[in-house]
Parts: C-alpha cells; sequence; structure tokens
C-alpha cells in the first residue's frame, strides 16, 4: 500500500506550551501510524489572516471580555518592552520554543499566496486541521483553519478540533455552518463541540482525544528533557489571575512541605506571581514543561494541557476553574468534557477547598484504562478518514 501523505493545518510555531505539544503530538502520531506529514507553512498569509482577526476584535468592542482579553495581551507586551529584566527573561522562553519548534517539526515550503496553497493541496492525499481552539470566533473570522482554501475534490479531515467556547455566536452561525459543511470528516474534542457540529451540520460526529493524549506516557518520557529543578516540588501552571487558587497552593505547599515551581506571565503579566513562588524557570522548552509535570509531586492549574499532562503521567493534580460562566472567552468546557469522560469529575476546584481532604486522586488504574480505550478509538477514526 501507498504511503498516505497529509498536510497539517496546525499552529506549530506559536509560543504556547499547550498548543506547540498538541501540534507535535499530530504529527508524532501519524508518524507511528506510518502516515507521512507535513505542517503547512504560512508565514508570508499570517498577515492576511491577522487584518481579519482584527476586524473581528474591532467588531466586537462592546464584548468586555474580549476587550479585556486583548488589553491583558497588549500590557504584557508593553510591560515587555519598557521591563528590560522581563524582556530578558520571555526572551529566553522564547529562544526555548523556537529551538524546539525548529527540531520537532517537519514543515512543508513557503506558501506565497492563497493561489498558491491552494493549488498544492492537490498534492496531498488529505489536508487536516488540527486541534486545540483553533475554531474560535477570532480564528474563523482568521479563516485559515476553516480549510476555506482546499478545494472542493482534496478530502478535508478535522481532528479534535475544538471550538474553545461552548456556544457561537448567533451572527456567526451561517460562517460556521458553511465552512463545517465542507469538511469531509468531522470530530470533536469536547461534548459542546458536538453540540455546535450537530446544529450547524446535522451531522452526529465522534468525540475524539487531544492529539497529546494519542501518545503514551512512555513517547512523553522519551521526549522531555532532563530534569529541570531539583527536589520535590508543587509545579504550578496558572493562565489566569485569581488570588484565591495561589492561596490554595501556598497551603498545599506548607503542608506537603513542598517549593513553589511557576511558569510566570504566560498569557499575561501576573505582578503578584512574582511572590508567591520559590522557582520560576524562563529558559524552559515545550520539552522542559513536559519534564516539570513528570517529575512534580502535585501540579496545580487552571489549563487544559495542565490536566491532560497531569493525566497522562498519573499524577496528583488540581485543576482550577479559570473564567466564571458568564464570560464569553470561557474555555471551561474543554476542562469539564475531558474530567467527565475519564471520570475525574472531582479534581475541577474553585480554590476555596479544604486541601487536606483533596490530595490524591482516586483510581488511577481505572481512568489510564479509559484513557487507553479512547485513545484506541480516536486512533482508528483518524486512520478511517485518512484511509477512506
Amino acid at each position: 500500500m501507498t504511503k498516505k501523505k497529509v498536510a497539517l493545518a496546525i499552529n506549530y510555531d506559536y509560543h504556547d506550551y499547550g498548543g506547540m505539544l498538541q501540534a507535535f503530538a499530530t504529527q508524532k502520531a501519524l508518524d507511528k501510524l506510518g502516515v507521512d506529514s507535513e505542517a503547512i507553512n504560512f508565514d508570508s498569509l499570517k498577515g492576511d489572516i491577522n487584518k481579519r482577526k482584527w476586524k473581528y476584535f474591532l467588531s466586537n468592542l462592546c464584548d468586555a471580555t474580549i476587550v479585556k482579553e486583548k488589553s491583558r495581551v497588549i500590557s504584557k507586551k508593553l510591560r515587555m518592552k519598557f521591563d528590560s529584566s522581563l524582556g530578558g527573561k520571555m526572551a529566553q522562553r522564547d529562544a526555548a520554543f523556537d529551538q524546539f519548534c525548529h527540531d520537532g517539526f517537519k514543515v512543508s515550503r513557503m506558501f506565497e499566496s492563497w493561489e498558491d496553497l491552494s493549488g498544492a493541496c492537490r498534492n496531498y492525499d488529505a489536508v487536516i486541521v488540527g486541534s486545540d481552539q483553533l475554531w474560535l470566533p477570532s480564528n474563523v473570522a482568521g479563516d485559515y483553519y476553516t480549510l476555506s482554501f482546499v478545494p472542493d475534490d482534496v478530502k478535508k479531515i478535522a481532528y479534535a478540533t475544538s471550538f474553545g467556547i461552548g456556544a457561537i455566536p448567533e451572527n456567526m452561525k451561517a460562517q460556521y455552518s458553511r465552512f463545517l459543511n465542507r469538511i469531509n470528516y468531522l470530530s470533536a474534542r469536547e461534548t459542546s463541540g458536538q453540540e455546535i457540529i450537530k446544529v450547524c451540520t446535522g451531522r452526529d460526529v465522534q468525540l475524539v482525544c487531544d492529539p497529546t493524549m494519542l501518545l503514551e506516557v512512555k513517547d512523553w518520557s522519551e521526549i522531555a528533557s532532563s530534569r529541570p529543578v531539583d527536589g520535590d516540588y508543587i509545579f504550578c501552571y496558572l493562565m489566569g489571575d485569581n488570588p484565591v487558587q495561589r492561596e490554595f497552593v501556598k497551603k498545599l505547599a506548607k503542608k506537603e512541605n513542598c517549593k513553589i515551581v511557576a511558569l510566570l506571565h504566560l498569557d499575561q503579566y501576573i505582578s503578584a506571581d512574582e511572590d508567591y513562588v520559590d522557582e520560576a524557570p524562563y529558559n524552559i522548552s515545550p520539552a522542559g514543561f513536559v519534564s516539570l509535570v513528570n517529575n512534580a509531586k502535585y501540579i496545580c492549574t487552571d489549563s487544559f494541557h495542565g490536566t491532560v499532562f497531569s493525566i497522562i503521567f498519573s499524577k496528583n493534580f488540581f485543576t482550577f476553574k479559570r473564567f466564571n460562566k458568564k464570560a464569553s472567552l470561557s474555555t471551561n468546557t474543554r476542562l469539564t468534557s475531558l474530567l467527565n469522560n475519564l471520570g475525574l469529575n472531582e479534581r475541577l476546584f474553585t480554590g476555596f477547598e479544604n486541601v487536606d481532604n483533596n490530595l490524591d486522586v482516586k483510581n488511577y488504574p481505572l481512568v489510564q484504562e479509559n484513557l487507553r480505550l479512547f485513545r484506541d478509538e480516536s486512533i482508528r477514526y483518524l486512520m478511517k478518514s485518512i484511509e477512506s
């Protein structure tokens, strides 16, 4: 049988630990399955995509959640510009990301135009749009991860693509329906995604695992870098700014006599975070992130992928809700769907809970068996969609 070759529309070079690791896992899993893949190099198209996204943001200035989220990003960039110490630390982190990206991905040639990219799609057996929050409203407005550039006669596959939100804006339903109906094989990472696809297309689609879960613990152990921190520690991977959750971490550290190790200033600059940690390394690559999870005594996170890697390595973890229910950009549905599917509902916390009563994850053998079955079902979907 001729080896299949696919193009991947994945956000492979964005400096986000979970995002880069799930993109990496997509290509690594395909390689293990005997499928040749290339991440699409769309550098020359990013200017056009970003213009569309900014048009979307500007048209939604009345949405306080969106304005708040973008203002945090801008504030962090300004602080990095005028605070040389912070700028230097973030440069270390960026260099670690760039090196991992350079070494870890097989990338196509750079496509000079949409027409160039569209024509090249016929050189592949399929084009796959990857996972993570690629179908957020802003990304749909950017019109790249929609696969609208792929000709009608080229197979289009969505693997575990996440909407990132529980419901799509009413004024974008027609746009969502249009691109979703063009995709030959649809799947969802969250139950809320299944519901959105059903509303937009009338199709019942399979729930599949995040690409990071397609790889087994032995695969990630080989990928992890050498241990970056000595001694017992609690690894904190918190994207949001919630003081109650930080207080919970401090209580846990005192009880367990552990130091607190954290990756700081991820989505936003949080000045108070400088005070509650014992170590805050910056020269941490995605492989280093995996190692930080693997070697931690406990993990405290409000991140989907922080939770995923805690489960992969069978760690004792605390997952906090990052958003309130009314936030239009809330991604809590990603966490609830994951934990419900694996039987880990009790690991979702607010920060007000009693530390003493919730230290250990119960029944990890059953959780890992659930994960194995989920992985096997997801691999069957992926291979069927490629080979059919």
